[in-house]
């Protein structure tokens, strides 16, 4: 097996054929139904994330697990952290210091405000940004293709 570094921030780690060596402190992002999941790679093949809803409808705590078990069979990626205040064992270690947090929200407190506090210092869901967006961006979509809808009656 060929060993390699992840210097491309979108590299796929799913191919089992290489042996990868992933920085510690990497953001990792795993393909879900319906959503993407976050986790911190703090070394040794393990993976701390808030486990929240990632096995079924029952909330989780951060934890850590395998990159296998994060992944879950999907394809793994790193994002890319260009501007991150916290690298490497710093972002590991403060992922670590929340080991055993089970204070899960979906909306407040989920896998990705956990791996952006880790990195950034600021606890935000693009993801959740995104979703809390569609129902406005439906209405004006509405609105730009009927024009404006008139609240007065019509008269003959």
């Amino acid at each position: 097996m060929k060993a390699r570094n992840l210097l491309d921030p979108q590299v796929n780690l799913a191919d089992d054929q290489e042996v990868v060596e992933l920085p510690v402190g990497s953001w990792l992002s795993a393909r879900r139904r319906g959503y993407t999941h976050h986790g911190i790679y703090v070394g040794g093949g393990r993976v701390a994330h808030y486990a929240g809803l990632s096995r079924g409808w029952r909330r989780g705590p951060v934890e850590i697990v395998s990159l296998a078990e994060f992944s879950l069979g999907e394809r793994l990626w790193v994002k890319s952290t260009p501007t991150a205040r916290y690298v490497g064992q710093a972002a590991a270690q403060r992922a670590l210091s929340r080991l055993g947090e089970n204070d899960y929200r979906i909306l407040t407190n989920n896998c990705e405000h956990f791996c952006a506090w880790c990195l950034d210092g600021e606890s935000r869901s693009r993801q959740v940004e995104g979703w809390l967006q569609w129902p406005s961006s439906i209405g004006r979509l509405i609105s730009a293709r009927f024009g404006h809808v008139s609240t007065q009656p019509r008269t003959a």
